[in-house]
Order: C-alpha cells, then sequence, then structure tokens
C-alpha cells in the first residue's frame, strides 16, 4: 500500500491562510485524528468537494480553527483520497498543524510528489506535470498564460495529433508486411511521404520556435555590457526602477555583475550589469571584466551600450565584433549630448538598435519594442504549442530525424519494414516526451525539482 503524503501547500511565509494538503488512501482517516468539526459529526462522512467547519486539536487541546476540504479519488488533484486543512497562516501554526499529520500517520511528501502522483494516476500527462513548475515560477503575464495553456493541454494535444498521423502509418504498414495474403490496401508511397512530411514540418515548427516559447517563458538571460561610463549602471537602474547599481562618473565603480530580474511590458529580463570593458591593472577590478566577458559570451541577450558623446574607443569595437552573431539591441546612449560617436558604424553592425537618453524613462517602451522584434515575440500567441524545456526540445527533434530519415528510406526504395522501424522510434520519442513511454530515472529527475507542496 502506498503511504499517505502531507506538506504544507502554501509558501513558507506568514500569510492570511497556510494549507496543509494531505494525500493517499488514508487521508481522510488521518485528518480526522486532527481535526473535529464543528457539528460533531467525522470527515469520512464527507462526500467529494464538501468542506466542514472546525478545530485543529494537538494532544487533546485546540491548537486552531480551521477548514477541512474532502475530494474523493478518483476527482482530485492526485487522484487520490485528498484532505487539504486550511488554517491561519502563520508559520508556527502551520509547522505545528502539520506536525500533528505527521503523529497521525502521514509522511512528508518528497519534492512535487502530489503532481507525481497525479501524473502516475493518468491526471496529467508529463508535459502538463511540467508546465505546473512553470505556472508556479512564471514572471510576467505572458509566462503564466504559457504555462497554463499548457496545463490545459496544448502541447499534449498537438503531439498527440501527431502521434496519431505516425501510429496509423505504422499501423497501416506494419499490417501490409505481416499479411502480404490478406486483401489489405497498400498504402502508396506518394501517400505515406505526404503524411510523414506533414508530421516531421509540424514537429520542426515546434523545435524552431523553442528558443522565442523559451525566453516568454523562462524569460531572456540578458548581459548589459560596454565600456567604462558608457551608461550602463544607469540603464539597468532605468529598467529595474531601483538604484539597483551604483552611478558615478568614476570610471571602474561597477566591479562585478549586478543581476535583477524585471518586467519590461510582457517580456521578463534577467539583467546582468557588468564591469566596464577596458584593461585595469586594478585585480579586483580585471576579474570583474573577466566575468563581464563571460557573461557577454553566455547571455541569450546582449544589450551593448555605447556612449555617443564620445568618440568610439578600441573596447566598443571590440564589443561589436563580441557580438556578432548573437542576439543583440545595440543602446546607442547619451542622445541629449553633443555627439562625437560614429553612430553609423554602430547602426551598420547592429539589426536592432535604439537611440536613447537613460535617464529618461519613456525609451523603455523603444527597447523592448526591438527585443521583441529580435526574438520573434511581437506576435507571440501565448495560445500556441510552446517546448518549455530541453527535455521536450531534445525528444522531438530525435522523433523529427528519425521521421526525415523515414521519407529518405522510402524515396530510396528501401523496404516498409526498415521505413517502418524509423517510424517506430520516432513514435518512441513522442511517447517519451508525453511519459507515456518515460523511464522512472527521467520522471523522477523532473519531479525533483518541483517544490515540496506541489
Amino acid at each position: 500500500m502506498e503511504k499517505t503524503i502531507a506538506a504544507v501547500a502554501t509558501g513558507n511565509a506568514a500569510g492570511g491562510i497556510g494549507v496543509i494538503r494531505i494525500s493517499g488512501e488514508n487521508a481522510v482517516e488521518i485528518a480526522d485524528k486532527v481535526f473535529f468539526a464543528a457539528d460533531g459529526s467525522s470527515l469520512s462522512e464527507l462526500k467529494g468537494y464538501r468542506a466542514k467547519y472546525g478545530s485543529i486539536m494537538e494532544q487533546g487541546k485546540p491548537l486552531d480553527n480551521a477548514v477541512a476540504l474532502v475530494f474523493r479519488a478518483p476527482k482530485s488533484y492526485t487522484g487520490e483520497d485528498v484532505c487539504e486543512l486550511s488554517v491561519h497562516g502563520g508559520i508556527f501554526i502551520v509547522e505545528k498543524t502539520l506536525e500533528a499529520v505527521f503523529n497521525a500517520g502521514a509522511v512528508p511528501a518528497e519534492a512535487g510528489e502530489f503532481t507525481k502522483r497525479a501524473f502516475l494516476n493518468g491526471k496529467m500527462d508529463l508535459t502538463q506535470a511540467e508546465s505546473v513548475a512553470d505556472l508556479i515560477s512564471a514572471e510576467g503575464e505572458t509566462a503564466a498564460l504559457a504555462s497554463f495553456n499548457a496545463l490545459q493541454g496544448s502541447l499534449s494535444n498537438k503531439i498527440n495529433s501527431i502521434l496519431q498521423i505516425l501510429t496509423d502509418c505504422s499501423a497501416n504498414m506494419a499490417a501490409w508486411v505481416d499479411y502480404p495474403d490478406e486483401e489489405i490496401p497498400d498504402l502508396e508511397d506518394e501517400e505515406l511521404e505526404k503524411s510523414l512530411s506533414s508530421a516531421a514540418k509540424a514537429l520542426k515548427e515546434l523545435v524552431e520556435n523553442y528558443e522565442n516559447g523559451r525566453a516568454m517563458i523562462q524569460g531572456i538571460d540578458t548581459a548589459i555590457a560596454g565600456r567604462p561610463n558608457a551608461g550602463k549602471s544607469t540603464l539597468m537602474n532605468l529598467l529595474s526602477g531601483t538604484d539597483k547599481s551604483i552611478v558615478t562618473n568614476i570610471e571602474g565603480t561597477t566591479r562585478d555583475i549586478v543581476e535583477e530580474s524585471v518586467r519590461l511590458g510582457s517580456l521578463v529580463l534577467h539583467l546582468s550589469d557588468t564591469a566596464g570593458l577596458r584593461k585595469s591593472a586594478d585585480k579586483v577590478e580585471a576579474i570583474g571584466i573577466d566575468r563581464a566577458y563571460g557573461k557577454i559570451e553566455s547571455a541569450s541577450l546582449i544589450l551593448p551600450v555605447f556612449d555617443s558623446s564620445r568618440i568610439l574607443n578600441k573596447e566598443d569595437i571590440h564589443l561589436i565584433e563580441l557580438c556578432r552573431g548573437k542576439k543583440a539591441v545595440a543602446i546607442i546612449n547619451k542622445t541629449d549630448l553633443v555627439q562625437r560617436a560614429d553612430v553609423d558604424l554602430i547602426t551598420g553592425a547592429f539589426e536592432h538598435y535604439v537611440f536613447i537618453s537613460a535617464k529618461n524613462s519613456k525609451c523603455t517602451a523603444e527597447i523592448e519594442n526591438q527585443i521583441k522584434e529580435l526574438f520573434g515575440s511581437s506576435d507571440f500567441d501565448a495560445s500556441s504549442p510552446i517546448l518549455a524545456n530541453q527535455r521536450q526540445k531534445q525528444c522531438c527533434r530525435k522523433a523529427m530525424d528519425y521521421i526525415f530519415d523515414a521519407v529518405s528510406s522510402l524515396v530510396m526504395g528501401v523496404t516498409r519494414d526498415a521505413v517502418n522501424v524509423l517510424i517506430d522510434s520516432a513514435i518512441d520519442e513522442l511517447l517519451s516526451l508525453t511519459g507515456k513511454k518515460a523511464n522512472v530515472e527521467v520522471v523522477n529527475n523532473i519531479f525533483s525539482k518541483f517544490c515540496v507542496g506541489k
């Protein structure tokens, strides 16, 4: 018999309400040992989706007033009997209530175990389970909407439609190969190639849109870079809306990476304000400059800042070179001063650029527009299927490669049974994606990244 688990389902901080979730065969029985209804009835008498008001008792003494909610299997989040105890949200009260539940027979839930049980009990597939974690960590409206739509099955439905095409092809081919004497209609090569190509095209679209989807859901890792006093820290403070970075007219003020996650309209940027790029004899500053170069190399987006009031120097030119082939929006700063920089050199090197005075907050809208255009997210549809992580991307890519190989083999006249092996391999990858064929290690790894109460 699987153990009955319990954990705090709300945040680890004081609040108006704290919720302890209990799930398993003995969930209601355990809750009955710590919760006593005001009308004297037992929770075991309740049907699903019913609530009772009463008190939490610890060692025969009342601990707090509470509301108990009962959900009956299979119509619950986990697919098991579930009871949720809502108490006042003080940290001490919540912890004492959870302790009482453990003393009554429940065991501590592991990270993500409630959602893992929901997956194992068929309440959701693996892509939907992963979207739960994305929804919890969403930092913006677009990310939340995209994650919610994935939870509702937008990606699952897309993958299942592709699976249907592949399984139909595989079944027809297998029947034709295995029963040659039966009157089974032959699947014409042209029709088969058309079906397989449509499946490959759908997967290719998902893979190609991965970076844009990931940027909208997880946020964009962004490096602000430039020579000393170009206005990097002022830009950081402007975008973050706080005095996050120290701003002075002294070169080398920023000596290490300053980080902050900010919302820029519908975008979430994970900003890193880096040390000014120059040669420095100061050991501490030199370390910061090395880290700045490392951040430029690893960031998904670079905001190179150029001071339009100063002639471009070798650090500016080097920064331009570092940005080649990378996603970058050039920030041409200090436009309120007399221009001395060769601005045409900058605009010629970058497809996306913005003229600003970093002291003017109105420039943030133009920066947002340029980033959206760069990432192709101006017309981003959060309701469309989106691959949320590398695991999902790799499954789709491998499946796509198998299908392309199957099409090529078909054109080359390879035997049908060999082509079908490739189709079946693609099917296996997609079943791994949705969790129908995922191994234990993959499943455990996914849910280990969840918070304990979910």
